[in-house]
């Protein structure tokens, strides 16, 4: 958080605001963190935490398991992790929606060139993760969101060729599609246009 100047001014200029550490891949912390705030009704509750794992280290013939593990770690037992961490405060709001940052290259049917080993896959399960949990918990009334925010200018996609959203643009449709979320939307992986990825 020491290094996060953008959400340091933020917290700034908007008291409410509140900038918390937290490595998804320690379930210690998640559960620390999930303790500190016991009680507290979150509304929209997003996973965010996201690594792409390097082109280099995916090459078929030459993969990196390391890098893969933490790839797994990160995107796709983090956010589960959290979801389960963070249920009662979800649950306990007037909102109830849980929704995770995913990606279009999870979803299988539009695959058409070979690239991105575990990142993809990492993505993929993280949808039936999410699908899973939304048909067991919809009872409950639990709305569990996929979203596309489509490729966008920030660090994660710092060095891409390739024509990048305004990251301003891409949170406005990720708050469009959270804001008019509904119950049959729920446990599908949904475009920043707001129309459904194919599994």
């Amino acid at each position: 958080p020491a290094q996060a100047e953008a959400l340091k001014a933020l917290s700034a200029d908007y008291p409410k605001v509140v900038v918390e550490q937290l490595d998804v891949t320690d379930h210690a912390m998640i559960d620390g963190l999930a303790q500190r705030y016991a009680g507290t009704p979150i509304d929209v509750l997003i996973n965010n935490a996201g690594v792409g794992g390097g082109s280099e280290n995916q090459r078929f013939g030459d993969l990196k398991y390391d890098v893969y593990r933490q790839v797994l770690e990160i995107n796709t037992i983090g956010p589960i992790k959290v979801a389960e961490a963070f249920l009662e405060h979800v649950l306990a709001s007037d909102e109830k929606k849980l929704m995770n940052v995913s990606s279009s290259q999870g979803s299988i049917g539009q695959v058409r060139a070979p690239r991105l080993y575990f990142y993809r896959s990492s993505k993929s399960a993280l949808n039936m993760l999410m699908r899973n949990l939304a048909l067991e918990l919809a009872d409950q009334g639990l709305l569990v969101g996929l979203l596309n925010p489509g490729p966008t200018d920030t660090d994660f996609m710092k060095g891409v060729r390739m024509p990048l959203r305004d990251p301003q643009v891409a949170v406005a449709d990720m708050i469009r599609i959270i804001d008019g979320f509904t119950p049959a939307m729920s446990g599908y992986s949904w475009q920043y246009d707001g129309t459904q990825l194919p599994w």
